[in-house]
Formats: C-alpha cells, sequence, structure tokens
C-alpha cells in the first residue's frame, strides 16, 4: 500500500523525468504524484535588481521546464509552474492540492539550505512532510571522510576516497538509475483550477538572450546529444580538453547545473569508458572533474563561509587593490581590454556566449588576482552573473584555487604567464583570432603579445596598438614581484618549497 495518498514534487535544478530521486521516491510511495517547478522572484528579482535585463540561464530554464512538462504531460502528469516567491508559493501550494509530503532533490548552497529549512517549517505545521534526497552528486556531505572523520581538504586523498568507495559496491549501488518510468502510473495532471500556462520570458522580466542564436542544447534532448557526441572523442579529453580552439570538454557543464542530465549517467559512462578501454585515459580524467565537482560540494557544505571568505583564513589579510585604479582595471579585464590577447579573448567569449573554456578561466583569474592585485571576490561575482553554467561551490572553488586562498589550492607563488599560457594551448592563435579579428593578421610568432611586433609587421597586419587594440595595462614581470610582496602576509601559511 502507497505511504501517502497525495504527493508533490518540487522540481529546482534537476529538469528532468528520468534517473530522479524525489520523483522515484514520491512515485514509488504515492497513490497520486503532483509536480511543480518555480520560477523563483527571490532569485530572479536579485538578478534584475543588479541590472540583468538578459540571461540566457532564464532561456535555458524556460525551455528545459517546457520540454520536462511535455515529457511528463505524456506520462500521465505535467507541471504546475508558478512565478512567485518558492517559500510561500511550494506550502500554498501542498495546501490547496491537500498532501501529505513534498519531495525534492538537496540543494547544498547556503541561500537554498536556508529557503528548504523555511519550507519545511511551513509544511511541518500544515502537517506536511518535506523530503529532502541526494541527486546532484554521487557522494555527499559526510560520505566521504578522512580516517579520522573529517572532511578532506585535499583533493588527491579525497578522489582516492571516493573511487575506492565506489569500487566497494562496484558502483551499482552508487550509480544506478531511479526507475522512475515503473512507477510513472501514479502521476496526475495539474488541477484545472491550479494550472497556468508556463511564463514567458517577458513576463519573468527579461528580455529574450541569443541563446537560440548559439545554438545552445536545453533540455533533457540536448543533453543527451551532446553525451553521444562528447562518448564518441571521451578518448581524447585528457589532451583535447586544455586547447580552447579544439573541441576537447563535453560541454555538458550547464546540464548538470540545472539537472536535464543525471550525474550518475555521466559516471557510469565514464567508468564504462574505462573498463572497455575505449578512450581509458581520457574518460578517467573526466571522471576526475566530476570528482573534482562532488568535492567542492563537500567544501560548501562543511565550509559555508567560503561563500564570502577565504577556505585559508590567513589570506583574508592580503590587501587587495582598491579604489579608482582598480575599478579602471577591472572594467578593463571585464571588457577584454587588457592588451593580453589570451585573456582579452577568453572574456569576451563569457561576455558573448556565457561560456568560458576551463583552462582559461584559470588563466583569467590568475591575471586578474596576481597580474592587477584585485580581490578574487569581484571575478567571482563576474563570473555569477555571466556563466551559463555558473554554480556557486565549482565557481568558488576555481576562484579560490586561482588565487591561492582556497582547499588545495595552487601556491601563491604560481603566476601564470597570459603570454606563454598562450603560446602554449593557443599555438596558432585560432581562439584569439576568433574573438579577435582585429589582431587575425598578426603572424601566429606575434598575436599572443603584439607589443612585441615589429612596425613593418603590424603595418602590414593593419593594427595600430593603442587605438586598434590596447598596449597592455600592466608588466606581468613587474606585477609578479608585486605579487609576491603581496602575498608575503601568507608565507608562513604557505611557504615557498
Amino acid at each position: 500500500m502507497p505511504r501517502f495518498d497525495h504527493s508533490l514534487v518540487w522540481f529546482r535544478r534537476d529538469l528532468r523525468d528520468t534517473d530522479h530521486a524525489a520523483l522515484y521516491y514520491a512515485l514509488s510511495q504515492s497513490r497520486q504524484v503532483s509536480c511543480v517547478f518555480v520560477f523563483d522572484r527571490d532569485i530572479l528579482d536579485a538578478l534584475a535588481a543588479d541590472g540583468v535585463g538578459q540571461d540566457r540561464r532564464v532561456d535555458f530554464i524556460l525551455q528545459s521546464v517546457t520540454e520536462l512538462d511535455t515529457a511528463l504531460r505524456g506520462a500521465g502528469g505535467g507541471l504546475i509552474v508558478r512565478h512567485a516567491s518558492a517559500t510561500a508559493a511550494i506550502p500554498e501550494l501542498a495546501r490547496q492540492l491537500g498532501v501529505q509530503a513534498v519531495f525534492a532533490n538537496t540543494d547544498y548552497e547556503p541561500q537554498a539550505v536556508e529557503r528548504d529549512q523555511a519550507v519545511a517549517d511551513r509544511l511541518s505545521k500544515d502537517g506536511i512532510l518535506f523530503f529532502s534526497s541526494k541527486d546532484q552528486v554521487i557522494f555527499e556531505k559526510d560520505e566521504i571522510l578522512t580516517r579520522s572523520d573529517t572532511p578532506f581538504s585535499v583533493f588527491t586523498p579525497y578522489k582516492n576516497a571516493w573511487m575506492a568507495r565506489l569500487a566497494e559496491a562496484d558502483g551499482d549501488f552508487f550509480l544506478k538509475p531511479y526507475p522512475v518510468a515503473r512507477y510513472a502510473r501514479a502521476l496526475v495532471p495539474p488541477p484545472a483550477a491550479l494550472a497556468q500556462p508556463i511564463p514567458s520570458i517577458a513576463q519573468l522580466g527579461f528580455a529574450p538572450s541569443n541563446l537560440d542564436e548559439l545554438k545552445i542544447p536545453t533540455g533533457m534532448s540536448g543533453a543527451d546529444a551532446l553525451l553521444d557526441d562528447f562518448l564518441d572523442r571521451i578518448g581524447a579529453y585528457g589532451t583535447a580538453r586544455d586547447f580552447p580552439a579544439v573541441k576537447g570538454p563535453s560541454y555538458l557543464s550547464v546540464h548538470l547545473r540545472f539537472g536535464t542530465v543525471s550525474i550518475r549517467s555521466l559516471a557510469r559512462a565514464a567508468l564504462q569508458a574505462m573498463h572497455a578501454g575505449r578512450g581509458a585515459a581520457g574518460a578517467a580524467t573526466w571522471l576526475s572533474e566530476l570528482t573534482w565537482r562532488d568535492f567542492y560540494f563537500m567544501i560548501l557544505h562543511h565550509h559555508p563561509r567560503v561563500a564570502r571568505q577565504a577556505f585559508k583564513p590567513d589570506y583574508d589579510a592580503i590587501a587587495w587593490e582598491r579604489g579608482a585604479q582598480a575599478e579602471t582595471l577591472f572594467a578593463a579585464w571585464c571588457e577584454g581590454r587588457t592588451g593580453y590577447p589570451l585573456v582579452d579573448a577568453a572574456m569576451l567569449q563569457i561576455n558573448q556566449s556565457g561560456y568560458m573554456h576551463n583552462r582559461l578561466r584559470m588563466v583569467v583569474a590568475s591575471f586578474l588576482t596576481k597580474d592587477l592585485g584585485i580581490d578574487w571576490r569581484w571575478g567571482e561575482r563576474y563570473f555569477a552573473i555571466h556563466l551559463n553554467d555558473y554554480d556557486l561551490s565549482a565557481n568558488n572553488g576555481g576562484w579560490q584555487w586561482a588565487s591561492s586562498s582556497g582547499c588545495d589550492a595552487q601556491p601563491y607563488f604560481r603566476i601564470f604567464n597570459p603570454v606563454t599560457q598562450s603560446e602554449k594551448f593557443d599555438a596558432e592563435g585560432k581562439f584569439i583570432r576568433r574573438y579577435l579579428p582585429q589582431l587575425a593578421k598578426l603572424p601566429a610568432k606575434r598575436i599572443h603579445a603584439p607589443w612585441t611586433a615589429t612596425p613593418d609587421e603590424l603595418r602590414q597586419a593593419g593594427l595600430v596598438l593603442g587605438e586598434d587594440y590596447p598596449r597592455p595595462i600592466v608588466d606581468h614581470a613587474q606585477a609578479r614581484a608585486t605579487t609576491l610582496a603581496r602575498y608575503a602576509v601568507v608565507k608562513k601559511a604557505d611557504p615557498s618549497p
């Protein structure tokens, strides 16, 4: 016998109807199951207040929610969609439906934790249960600990423990898909009195973005297509992923962010490729990247202060650049006007598409913090607004890694040289030429550092430095010396070899 007569599944960053923990638990324990998605005004209104008039993420969510609604209707259900504060809308809808329980998948971000607790408290007053299930990670919270039962702060031993835990059960227990379809008969369509059309992008308060123009695949079908394409080239991932002009990454990060694909399905695919010997090395590297994702979620859970502070407290003593000059340098970085082509091309990539290649995320973050001396939090916030795949834990972890303030971060004295990074990972300048066409006619040996070009080379390229393209806003060698002095306050905490 079902435990509940009627339950509600609250979709958030899990926009799929397959291998879905909360949906499975609700369907398998209830006679009837309704489904809801809330375009949360607490989140969207904050974006609008920040001056965000277009947001590819809202477009992505809207298209993915529409596909999810269609899929659920095909199975006998459908989505109830609201544009409201989720904290108020979920308890109200639960009362209107007369459900006994609300099921959702766990969200680990501090604001989400507070929101879910507030919703659970309101539901409890009405005698309605709230269940939260692990779904967006393989291992969460306290599932992977050191031998002394403390959280890991270094990735490699965490990864070893992660892999060992997976191997204990041959991966079956942790990676098996939730059999949602087996219980789909419990789905019920939205009651006519509560049904509302899915709002348009304008009704959500945003202008259309260039998501369609960029041909970014959305929804479950988009995730499936990207995964199929990636599995054909997964063997080259270990090397190809570092070159921004090469089709190396999986491009699935935005789908992981919004749950149009299951993390379990990706880990299974990686393990299958490893065990089959087909692209084993590339698959192992990709699985390691998925493990980093779990690692940063774990760090955020145990150390929520990292959302605003350095993981290593000593690093909060660093005197970052402030004032008008810092604002000017930051604007140049944001707008791709630093005079360092690889940095500028990367910033133009994120500004135009909402995507930035992972190697370039490290390069531009190092440049901002260690060449310009600007607080990593400035860059973290810029990425939070512009990245399609923005995820607090990974974004925060990446920025603290680059600035050396995070757990298992690069040493403070490791400072990426933007020119040598460019020469190594975009040797022919293909990526640079795509985003900086004014440099297209420079020879490959000069495109990484246009200021080194001879007058004749500049003339032949039709390029006037300072007019068509800026001169460097900082000298890297001088900036390196300044950075080493700036980080002197943390030498004891992070000594050089």
